[in-house]
């Protein structure tokens, strides 16, 4: 049985996909300056500010413990913002989540220390994660749907894009204010106040951000659905009951998300610090970070186009596998202390074959779902697989156990997440690309879906 076809209003609202993007681009550029400044503060300062004194391991195991939380949050908001813009619009939850992020994170760099309130100090610090947590549960879906639903039929991979885009901007802006920090202060400046300073920042980023959201558009695809009233009531019970199989599909791909923290929150403290013996300053690492993601926003809509063209499959399977090889020489080049050869490979990682997924998983995941159920879906699904992520620097600081040369079963877990992610990605459904996004994510008969696949090929 098919699901009913909308019918299109007689006035099709404009899209208006620069501006969406544009949107979007901001906006996840800076809540995951606030989301990256967090992962950078846990691998620098947090183990020695949070956690009392007399063993580094465990501190910084309950550091990233924190880093973690954020990420069992995630899939709780997810369910509610998923709610919220599947019923009342992407817009709301764009302008909700982006508030949410600001606020939490200008009250972290106002938090007093474990020395001055002793246990309540991380209490506080967990309770704010928690809040960035569920902001960022909606994020990514909701600027993904707006820019997505906004874009051109053939240009959905280009367009979305831009929200990953955005969150490798985020992460330029974290190290590059903890860069100048970090080589300026002492460390007993550094870790008294001076890492306050980018959490603060974040009260001025909050306010550019709201700016240029209030000003965007509800979607095209949102506003007919709503105008023919085929906004479903309970979002969640039509995904679940419908569209279950693909909210799965996007859970075991999300596990590609391990590369990302695995790049930019261990591989940080493991070349750094003293419990390792590596030898890797604080500054190079910083470097890196804003190198490989300077090329990542470069090289992320040129695999974003090709997607449009070939597919979304070809370019999301080839940086899995390629992610799962280079995870692994990447981590090794560090044990080993070969400084030159980890920079390599890190912007290799980090920078190219990392950005084939994350430029094309905003459409992928988007074109698994229809209209009514897309921002849930979407936000569910990743939510729920990026729990891993946010655990990785957890689970690799347990793997490690204070030893160096146990980098290789931290390797192989990341490159483990990269091939289930990478198998649930090639079972999926092929030339979603070439689908109207009207009819996008319907389970449409193959018939059906062969003339929109022609008509969209030959418009």
């Amino acid at each position: 049985m098919t699901a009913p076809t909308t019918a299109a209003p007689a006035t099709e609202p404009a899209r208006t996909p620069g501006k969406a993007a544009l949107a979007a681009w901001f906006g996840s550029a800076l809540e995951y300056y606030d989301f990256a400044i967090y992962g950078t503060a846990a691998a620098l300062v947090f183990p020695d500010i949070f956690f009392p004194e007399g063993n580094d391991t465990a501190a910084t195991v309950a550091a990233f413990a924190t880093f973690g939380v954020a990420y069992v949050a995630r899939p709780i908001g997810s369910f509610f913002l998923g709610h919220i813009g599947d019923g009342l619009g992407r817009k709301k939850v764009m302008i909700g989540t982006i508030l949410l992020m600001g606020i939490s994170t200008f009250l972290v760099g106002c938090l007093p220390t474990y020395h001055q309130v002793g246990i309540l100090a991380p209490v506080l610090l967990v309770a704010l994660r928690i809040l960035q947590g569920i902001s960022a549960a909606g994020e990514q879906a909701g600027a993904n749907s707006m820019s997505f639903e906004h874009a051109p039929d053939d240009r959905r991979g280009f367009f979305t894009s831009f929200t990953l885009s955005g969150t490798q901007g985020g992460q330029i802006l974290a190290p590059a204010v903890f860069l100048p920090l970090a080589a300026v202060l002492s460390d007993d400046a550094l870790q008294s106040w001076g890492w306050r300073i980018p959490f603060w920042i974040s009260a001025a980023v909050v306010l550019v951000g709201l700016v240029i959201r209030r000003r965007l558009d509800e979607t095209p695809e949102f506003q007919a659905e709503a105008e023919a009233e085929d906004t479903p009531r309970a979002p969640l019970a039509v995904l679940f009951r419908d569209h279950w199989t693909a909210v799965l599909r996007v859970f075991f791909a999300a596990f590609i998300a391990t590369v990302n923290t695995m790049f930019a929150v261990f591989a940080l403290n493991f070349a750094t610090s003293d419990d390792y013996g590596i030898g890797i300053g604080k500054t190079t690492m910083l470097w890196l970070a804003i190198v490989a993601n300077l090329v990542a926003i470069a090289v992320i809509p040129f695999w974003a186009t090709l997607s449009d063209r070939i597919g979304r499959k070809p370019v999301f399977v080839t940086g899995l596998l390629g992610s799962a090889v280079l995870v692994v020489a990447f981590l090794g080049a560090i044990a080993h202390g070969q400084v030159v050869l980890m920079f390599v490979l890190g912007v290799a990682l980090a920078g190219v074959v990392y950005s084939m997924p994350n430029a094309v998983w905003p459409a992928t995941y988007a074109e698994y779902f229809p209209t009514r159920v897309r921002l849930s879906g979407m936000a569910i699904g990743t939510q729920f697989g990026f729990a891993l992520a946010g655990f990785t620097p957890t689970i690799a600081g347990a793997l490690m156990n204070g030893d160096a040369d146990n980098w290789y079963k931290v390797a192989l877990f990341a490159a483990g997440a990269c091939l289930v992610s990478a198998v649930a990605v090639a079972t999926g459904p092929r030339g979603t690309h070439l689908v109207p996004t009207r009819e996008v994510g319907r389970r449409t008969p193959p018939a059906a879906a062969e003339a929109s696949r022609v008509h969209v090929s030959v418009a």
